[in-house]
């Protein structure tokens, strides 16, 4: 009488019987891949989603510059309008679906412009900050009037100097305010120094 053969499969050549302890280890380690699997494309999943939502608020000469496919900016156009939150939700939900049919190249693409809009706003914002040390010193300190025109040399000397009196003569607080504790006004000349050198420092930068 012939013997009944064993279930099971072919491993690499090597034969594994249904409910053996190898068997047992390789479904194991199955099903760790898959979850593996899984957990990664949903983190994949979610990244994209969020680098989706990162793409409408990209200034547009960057945004144009990737060339983004039809369907995408469409779909990052409706989220811009969707103002229901369980609409927008949805609506992210299939951005980012689009995205996942971006190549790597294309998102590298996307990163750097990201990269590169987020690099500018620090600039700015340094620059900004640059000009206002700038225009607290002129009006504060005598001496940083010489140091500006030393380091700008091209500056309206006249003018400059003429913002700076009237700026510190707006900023004398009346008897009211000083009795009612109230922080000096700033008026026009005060704005148009901060202008000037900001504009001086964004030459010079150029």
């Amino acid at each position: 009488m012939s013997r009944k053969p064993k279930k099971g499969y072919f491993v690499r050549g090597q034969f594994v019987a249904e409910g053996s302890e190898l068997d047992l280890q390789l479904k194991a380690e199955l099903k760790h891949f898959q979850d593996n699997s899984k957990t990664e494309l949903k983190r994949e999943s979610t990244e994209l989603q969020k680098l989706g939502e990162q793409l409408m608020s990209l200034r547009e000469g960057l945004f144009e510059r990737l060339q983004l496919p039809e369907k995408l900016v469409d779909a990052l156009d409706e989220a811009r309008r969707i103002t229901n939150f369980e609409g927008k939700r949805r609506q992210m939900q299939y951005v980012g679906k689009l995205m996942r049919g971006l190549d790597e190249a294309q998102l590298a693409a996307v990163r750097d412009a990201l990269d590169e809009q987020r690099q500018g706003s620090a600039r700015d914002s340094l620059a900004l900050h640059e000009a206002e040390k700038w225009r607290d010193d002129l009006i504060a300190r005598e001496e940083a009037f010489g140091e500006w025109i030393a380091a700008h040399p091209d500056t309206d000397s006249q003018q400059l100097r003429a913002l700076v009196r009237q700026a510190r003569k707006d900023r004398q607080p009346t008897q009211d305010e000083i009795s009612q504790g109230l922080v000096p006004r700033h008026g026009r000349a005060y704005r148009d120094i901060f202008q000037l050198v900001k504009e001086h420092l964004q030459h010079d930068d150029e």
